[in-house]
């Protein structure tokens, strides 16, 4: 367990409140100015607690970043298990595509921040970052599974192949572009080359 996640319960419940402040007011903060940049005064002015209450739940400023980064990744992930419980519509397509959107929306939005923070954090090596990833693969995987259960998404498809569309979408708007809707345009043509029954011909 990263010591930046403590174990449930652990806490009492002001602490854990006061935790959650420093987090959300740390990830408007370094979105604002930027990971290295972002003063962590301000950060503890911005959740209404002292400097010192900050740095008993987070001694250093990677601890911090680590936290952010985190609990973005696990709210994402909640997510992809919300809608896996959810009828959507009876197609199990429909709640595939509600959690890629998300993972669009996230991806482009927080773009900025997550190369600063993957910065800090060292990069792919970093634990953090690595177990997170493990995270959003795993959440996926259910989702994946049912659309193709259902005959609705090709089998051959993985969820490699998911993400790494899907990353390509968020680089891809972040340029300008005629259409406002560039994100919905590109996952529905992305989603339709995966649709079962849109596999090529053998050889």
């Amino acid at each position: 367990m990263s010591a930046t996640s403590p174990p449930a319960g652990a806490m009492r419940a002001d602490a854990r409140r006061n935790r959650q402040r420093l987090i959300e007011a740390a990830l408007a903060a370094f979105a604002e100015h930027g990971a290295d940049d972002a003063s962590l005064d301000e950060i503890a002015r911005r959740a209404g607690v002292g400097i010192g209450t900050l740095y008993r739940h987070f001694p250093t400023r990677q601890a911090l970043l680590e936290a952010v980064y985190r609990s973005q990744v696990e709210a994402l992930c909640a997510r992809a298990e919300e809608y896996s419980g959810e009828a959507a519509d009876g197609r199990p397509s429909v709640a595939l595509r509600r959690w890629l959107e998300a993972l669009v929306a996230f991806a482009s939005t927080k773009r900025n921040l997550t190369i600063s923070m993957m910065s800090s954090l060292g990069g792919k090596n970093n634990e953090v970052v690595s177990s997170c990833s493990a995270m959003v693969r795993e959440a996926v995987v259910p989702l994946l599974a049912r659309a193709q259960a259902a005959g609705e998404i090709r089998p051959d498809v993985d969820v490699t192949d998911l993400l790494k569309l899907s990353h390509a979408i968020s680089v891809a708007c972040e340029y300008p572009s005629s259409h406002s809707d560039q994100a919905q345009r590109l996952l529905t043509v992305m989603l339709d080359g995966l649709r079962s029954g849109a596999a090529p011909p053998a050889g």
